[in-house]
């Protein structure tokens, strides 16, 4: 089989090219060029794709770097932008995998020959007994990514390899080094690559909109603290709001950008029986009834009820109890057992009909 592996130059993506190689496979390594602008974290800086390259040179495989910079701008930073001018809290890295990593370069990828895409993602894909595939949790529960690539439907996951998924992180570096790679004892990326650790995610926006400081005021309306942009404010967030010390702790209960305002309240306003999803993507069809909901990349999955969808496709989940209320912009996965079964994005639309 033809594959090419997608490799950022980190050490699971290299031994992803390794073990394809080693099964028999026709490999080709290529890079994507995403983003062309300041770059010291992630994914895309120039020392990765030096990395990437020459693990190719190690391997004796070919490597090709690929431009899908303006696809990128399009697809993932402007909207990151505009989500933030909004109130919004985006999840850049998922938006990446479902417009460029598992479609414009598994669709050209497609259109020169490959048989198939790889990665160096925690993940599995599974076939179940109908003939259907489903995204699966790593076998490294700690370092699982399924939850960043709750995008992937039949087509995507038909064409997709995930050949690490398998193994533990331990177990990779240490193949790794074992065949002498040079990413064998690379760190892993896990910052935005288009916000560098110097500007950080201030210096990033404020250079494309108008960052507006705003008030924070209490339940009864009263101005407490002051913030220097409502747009980089969070739900849940407690710290940077300006509050005098001593007391309850309190947290950004609502943003209102347009008035630039932020609500804040004691922890259990942030507690809610509910979250209701939009750009909903089933992996197979959709579901309802029992699951678990993951509402962030490590966060602990909640046991949860989904309900069916609305005329406007938004999809409701109700948690079994009280849980933390996610923050609009940011993904909701949800799983039967380790498998994925759907996801979308959390609204700040309240849920319909009674409350749990």
């Amino acid at each position: 089989m033809k594959v090419l592996v997608a490799m950022s130059g980190g050490v699971d993506s290299s031994v992803a090219a390794a073990r394809l190689l080693a099964a028999g496979h026709e490999v080709v390594g290529v890079t994507m060029r995403l983003w062309g602008g300041e770059s010291d974290t992630g994914c895309c800086s120039v020392t990765d794709v030096d990395d990437a390259r020459r693990v190719a040179q190690q391997l004796g495989i070919p490597h090709h770097v690929w431009n899908f910079g303006d696809e990128f701008e399009a697809r993932v930073v402007e909207p990151y932008v505009e989500a933030h001018r909004r109130g919004l809290t985006p999840n850049p890295c998922i938006e990446c995998n479902r417009h460029l990593k598992f479609d414009r370069l598994a669709r050209r990828a497609a259109a020169v020959g490959f048989d198939a895409v790889a990665t160096g993602h925690h993940a599995r894909v599974v076939e179940r007994p109908d003939g259907t595939r489903r995204l699966a949790r790593g076998v490294d529960r700690a370092k699982d990514q399924s939850y960043v690539l709750y995008v992937l439907g039949q087509r995507e996951l038909a064409r997709t390899l995930l050949p690490v998924g398998e193994t533990t992180k331990d177990e990779v570096r240490a193949e790794a080094a074992a065949l002498g790679l040079r990413t064998a004892g690379k760190s892993d990326s896990q910052d935005v690559c288009f916000i560098t650790s110097s500007a950080g995610r201030r210096g990033f926006l404020e250079r494309r909109i108008p960052l507006r400081p705003g008030r924070v005021v209490d339940e009864a309306g009263r101005e407490v603290g002051a913030v220097d942009a409502v747009e980089l404010v969070t739900v849940g967030q407690r710290r940077g709001l300006g509050l005098p010390g001593g007391g309850e702790p309190r947290y950004a209960v609502e943003v209102d950008v347009p008035r630039a305002t932020v609500r804040v309240g004691p922890a259990r306003e942030l507690m809610t029986g509910a979250v209701v999803l939009e750009q909903v993507v089933w992996a197979d069809g959709p579901v309802t009834g029992p699951v678990e909901a993951q509402c962030s990349a490590h966060g602990t999955p909640r046991p949860a009820r989904v309900e069916p969808p609305g005329p406007d496709g938004r999809v409701t989940v109700r948690f079994d109890a009280p849980a933390r209320r996610v923050a609009a912009g940011q993904s909701v996965v949800l799983y039967e057992g380790d498998e994925v079964v759907g996801g979308g994005i959390a609204t700040a639309a309240p849920p319909g009909g009674s409350g749990p």
